[in-house]
């Protein structure tokens, strides 16, 4: 069964204007989810609305409803949610072209996938996608969603588009009250070159197929073995040191992993001599730095 389109309507650039269909990029369908039983009678419950004057009601004798003041409502019905129809009820009007780097990803919502509406809008819509992907940048348009406009990105995506949802700006928390009381200083030189050697050590390319979701695995594997009568068994968790500090945490983390390249980085060329002067004792103001050096050096053998 072809999916169903969340959203049609037209792309619309100056003069310019395509039907398009929008399709949800992501889907959830595949989580374990869990249903809530009686621990009794192991029966579904099901979620009623009440009244608490009425007791239970009928869904269909619900209506949407306003707080304008504690606990007084004013009563929104289809008639007027239909009543407000703005352009982007149907069109997504471009108004402007940005660097693709430019959104912060701290804005980014709801990923969609954009395609033609029919065979007679295939050219007109390939004809936007190649300007925007040889441009190197992303529309910016509004379209309503959910009876909420939103503002989206538009850019090109193999053969089609792909639309993302931006958060309004009054939805996303400044960060002066979680970042302003950290200290701005700069951190040891040696300790942030051992860092940046660390770093290294575990670059690769990203692939989001190396990372399952290990609680979703093993939550299907415990399941199985209850279906098959058998009592799960617990995985703990591995233990963990207390980390004194973050010379101990490097030289822990630097031990334990092996360098991917043979030729020295700059990151070896400061260490092995810095490791050999903390063994004949010229770190001895930092033992902690003089041992994680010895560590780096341990760590190249």
């Amino acid at each position: 069964m072809a999916p169903r389109a969340s959203w049609k309507g037209y792309l619309k650039l100056s003069l310019v204007s395509c039907p398009v269909r929008l399709y949800p990029a992501t889907s959830a369908s595949e989580r374990i989810s869990f249903n809530q039983l009686h621990k009794k009678t192991h029966n579904r419950i099901n979620m009623k609305p009440v009244d608490p004057e009425l007791g239970l009601v009928e869904r269909a004798d619900l209506v949407k409803g306003y707080e304008y003041e504690d606990k007084q409502y004013i009563i929104i019905d289809d008639a007027d949610l239909d009543a407000v129809r703005i352009e982007s009820n149907h069109t997504m009007n471009i108004e402007a072209f940005v660097d693709e780097d430019e959104v912060d990803v701290i804005y980014q919502d709801a990923p969609y996938y954009m395609a033609p509406d029919g065979a007679m809008a295939e050219e007109t819509f390939a004809v936007l996608r190649e300007a925007m992907r040889k441009s190197g940048k992303l529309a910016i348009a509004r379209l309503v969603l959910s009876s909420r406009e939103r503002v989206v990105t538009i850019g090109a995506r193999e053969n089609g588009m792909f639309v993302c949802t931006l958060r309004n700006p009054n939805e996303v928390r400044g960060t002066a009250e979680y970042f302003g009381n950290i200290p701005a200083g700069k951190p040891d030189p040696e300790m942030l070159q051992l860092a940046e050697a660390l770093i290294k050590q575990k670059e690769t390319t990203f692939d989001p197929k190396n990372y399952e979701d290990r609680y979703e695995a093993a939550l299907m594997t415990m399941i199985r073995e209850k279906l098959k009568g058998h009592k799960p068994i617990i995985a703990a968790a591995p233990e963990r040191g207390n980390v004194i500090n973050l010379m101990d945490a490097l030289k822990a983390s630097l031990s334990q992993s092996k360098p991917p390249a043979k030729s020295k980085s700059k990151a070896d060329e400061v260490a092995e001599p810095a490791a050999k002067k903390a063994a004949a004792g010229g770190a001895a103001e930092n033992p902690l730095k003089a041992n994680l050096l010895k560590a780096v050096g341990k760590s190249k053998k």
